[in-house]
């Protein structure tokens, strides 16, 4: 430990010190302490208030004689509510709405429960604001916030008093933020076990970023925190010394209350990152937590107060953070392309994602207006390389349904977006998968596996740039080598993304292996129920087995999910090598009733 440590750590311990004597001047009892918090109870609503305001002063006067770099700012929540004894431990949901309190306020601050305002308003001479209502984890109803603004506070008598097993009681929540990593009160969790791993460990770090929660009880700012979420897993999985779990297998976790020891053997990992998310105005704060499931501990924890416009220069931080902590050894070339930003305009990412979701309709006008949003972002950012490839791609799938008069004239200009969109960034994947597409429609099919393999080389651990490739392989002949890259897909996603499970559905009826085929068209369905494209693949399976009651089925769920199905755009991408491939599909599928 070096010297700067050994001192920081003394003075933690004396701020304990300090945190335990007022709790116990208060009348407070401590129930031990959780990684880096303090939880303590008190008998007096009033005094719990008047022993956090305490706290926080002579913790400030403790900094003023501390160089900036060394002072140490702790959060303090409170809440009344009911919570349960056992031995030595507190818990229950009083506990719970005090913790998530203390997360919202602020640095040497204090955050209070609507309950304790309602109780301590007109009995302490200090002011409040109100912060509204705050979304609690696993608590069914925002909880209202107050923020405590220090002031004089009065003395009053203190009274002894017995804990009962079951009581509504003040709950203080006292956490040292940031400095989790240097504690020698360390958090544990669950530790997972070993023997429970649904796969094996790789040979190096393995990690899986779990959605950031977003706490600003604003469903609108979700952007925010999956924004967040899905730039930090895309930055570490360009580095190549890592294992990364894609954000299209970690999201199915969002909103659920799971166990880091539950990740971490589902997946595969040592090691798990989770956190959170809250605006206010102009102002964001994000939390981040690096968790070893193996040992059942925090390695690393920090909590950031920036503007909203630093939001993506934070993600950046985060992820050199996490690259530290695992002592993964890169080059600043290979940080430089891994932390980068894609763009720096909140504004452009709102659209950028907004059109994300109509583009994946595959209907015709979802693909216009997520040009028009793409367009949008463009506009907001000129270098934002990744909404120039995507309006590509607007216009490459135009020219393959059939949604154009002109359709080379519509390949070209994909084309030319790609080739902007690479100039911005070469580090991106994005374009080479784009390149890939259209050379495979050319029937160019060595180019079109060259380009795919290419994107997988700069992006190895994506599922959905991985799935490209198979199905490229797919249509140039080559599935079993389609199939051997989906399990290696898989092992990056256990919970596997629509697009997987559909191109290793399509690879397995290429191969005549239909009931493995019927099987994974209907995880891709159970993952998108809105996807034509499973559907349409289970009606070609079951007419090829002659189960044709089953087929025509399907046939008419196609219609009910994409009343705008036509056989002829459809079969339009199945560009097979061997065009007789090419033309059973549209045989059967018109067969079945579906329009031409």
């Amino acid at each position: 430990m070096s010297a700067d440590e050994e001192a920081t750590l003394k003075t933690l311990k004396s701020y304990r010190e300090i945190i335990d004597g007022l709790i116990a001047k208060h009348d407070g009892r401590i129930f031990g302490t959780a990684g880096d918090s303090v939880i303590a109870e008190f008998g007096s609503t009033v005094e719990a208030v008047r022993c956090a305001i305490t706290i926080q002063e002579e913790l400030r006067i403790e900094n003023a004689e501390l160089a900036e770099e060394h002072q140490m700012k702790f959060r303090i929540g409170v809440n009344v509510g009911d919570v349960m004894v056992e031995d030595d431990n507190l818990y229950g949901d009083g506990v719970n709405v005090a913790a998530r309190l203390e997360g919202v306020a602020e640095a040497g601050g204090i955050c209070i429960s609507g309950s304790t305002f309602d109780q301590v308003k007109d009995k302490l001479s200090i002011g409040f604001e109100d912060i509204g209502p705050q979304e609690v984890k696993n608590i069914t109803k925002p909880v209202p916030a107050f923020r405590v603004v220090p002031g004089p506070v009065p003395v009053a008598a203190t009274r002894r008093w017995r804990m009962p097993a079951v009581a509504a009681a003040a709950v203080v929540i006292i956490v040292a933020g940031g400095l989790a990593w240097q504690q020698p009160w360390i958090t544990r969790v669950d530790a997972a076990n070993p023997e429970k791993l649904a796969f094996p460990l790789p040979n190096k770090p393995s990690i899986a970023v779990l959605p950031f929660e977003n706490l600003s009880g604003d469903a609108k700012q979700n952007y925010l925190s999956d924004g967040i979420t899905e730039n930090i897993t895309t930055a570490l999985s360009r580095v190549a010394d890592m294992f990364v779990i894609p954000r299209t297998t970690t999201r199915t976790y969002k909103g659920k209350p799971v166990k880091v020891a539950q990740v971490a053997e589902e997946l595969g990992v040592r090691y798990v990152l989770e956190g959170s998310v809250q605006q206010s105005g102009d102002q964001v704060r994000v939390t981040a937590t690096l968790i070893d499931a193996l040992e059942g501990r925090h390695i690393w924890s920090e909590s950031y107060e920036r503007e909203v416009k630093d939001t993506f220069a934070l993600q950046d931080e985060i992820t050199s953070n996490v690259l530290t902590e695992l002592e993964v050894k890169l080059t600043d070339g290979e940080r430089a392309r891994g932390t980068r930003a894609a763009t720096k305009s909140l504004e452009a990412y709102q659209f950028l994602r907004s059109g994300f979701r109509i583009y994946f309709r595959f209907t015709k006008e979802g693909n216009a207006e997520a040009r028009r949003l793409f367009e949008k972002a463009v506009e907001l950012d000129p270098e934002y390389a990744l909404a120039w490839n995507f309006i590509g791609w607007t216009h490459q799938i135009s020219a393959v349904r059939g949604w154009t008069d002109d359709s080379a004239q519509e390949t070209a200009r994909a084309l030319e977006l790609a080739h902007k969109a690479l100039a911005i960034d070469p580090s991106s994947a994005a374009p080479y998968a784009l390149f890939a597409i259209v050379s495979n429609q050319e029937r160019r099919f060595d180019e079109a596996v060259a380009y795919s393999e290419k994107a997988v080389a700069l992006i190895p651990n994506n599922s959905i740039v991985a799935a490209s490739l198979a199905r490229v392989l797919i249509f140039a002949g080559r599935p079993e080598e389609a199939l051997s890259t989906i399990q290696r897909v898989k092992r990056y996603s256990p919970i596997e993304p629509e697009i997987v499970s559909r191109w290793e559905g399509f690879a397995y009826h290429t191969l005549g292996r239909y009931d493995e085929a019927i099987a994974a068209f209907e995880r891709a369905r159970a993952r998108n129920p809105k996807g034509v494209m499973p559907v349409a693949f289970l009606a070609m399976t079951y007419a090829d087995m002659g189960r044709l009651e089953e087929a025509r089925a399907m046939a008419q769920e196609v219609l009910e999910v994409s009343p705008g199905f036509k056989v002829k755009g459809f079969v339009n991408i199945l560009t097979f090598k061997d065009r007789t491939k090419t033309e059973r599909a549209r045989a059967t599928l018109l067969q079945l009733g579906l329009p031409e």
